[in-house]
């Protein structure tokens, strides 16, 4: 009984480092993972760190210029408003993000990524009054939203669709409240420029 009960822990064991070992190759071939891996180890670890989000989430533009904390530009992804916001962004880059892999590869998307993170931070940071900050990696998404519209117009697909979706999300952020829509638009027209830049270079 003992030794069945070892081959049994052995085989379990073996199972569990393979299955790990497949989702690390998975990560180091997959730049959408990657990020979605990133992001959520981030928000576990401000889960036991509540205080770590403060110094990641994005202030003003005035409050950077005076601190010179301009790596929250980029930090801000790594903060969430609870998990209905991280699972929706997360659902979303994973949508958004594996097609645009296929189509412009990983070092591709990652710049669309951060182009758009960056361009969706300086608006919101831009036109954010002094005290306020903002949490989360919409801005990157909406930027992957805009790159698939280029994409789609490129080869020649009825991208009505997206730009649907586009603008119900637009509409919601208005209809809500709340909602950082000038860190969307900006992640936007990133990730529009981006995509036509990538794709320019191939």
């Amino acid at each position: 009984l003992m030794q069945l009960q070892l081959q049994r822990l052995v085989h379990r064991t073996s199972q569990q480092l393979t299955s790990l070992s497949t989702a690390l190759q998975l990560l180091k071939r997959s730049a959408t993972y990657s990020l979605i891996a990133v992001i959520c180890a981030a928000y576990l670890v401000q889960m036991v760190v509540p205080s770590l989000q403060t110094q990641l989430m994005l202030p003003s533009f005035e409050y950077l210029k005076l601190t010179n904390e301009w790596y929250r530009l980029f930090t801000v992804a790594l903060t969430h408003g609870g998990l209905l916001h991280l699972g929706f962004n997360m659902y979303s880059l994973m949508v958004l993000g594996n097609p645009l892999e296929e189509a412009f590869g990983k070092n591709k998307l990652f710049i669309v990524f951060f182009t758009s993170l960056l361009t969706g931070s300086l608006a919101s940071s831009y036109f954010a009054s002094v005290y306020s900050y903002s949490v989360g990696a919409s801005g990157a998404v909406f930027g992957l939203f805009g790159a698939l519209a280029i994409v789609g117009k490129r080869i020649g697909a009825d991208i009505r669709s997206i730009v649907v979706i586009i603008g119900i999300n637009f509409f919601i952020g208005f209809a809500m409240g709340g909602v950082d829509w000038r860190a969307h638009l900006g992640g936007l027209i990133g990730g529009v420029v981006a995509a036509r830049l990538v794709m320019a270079k191939r």
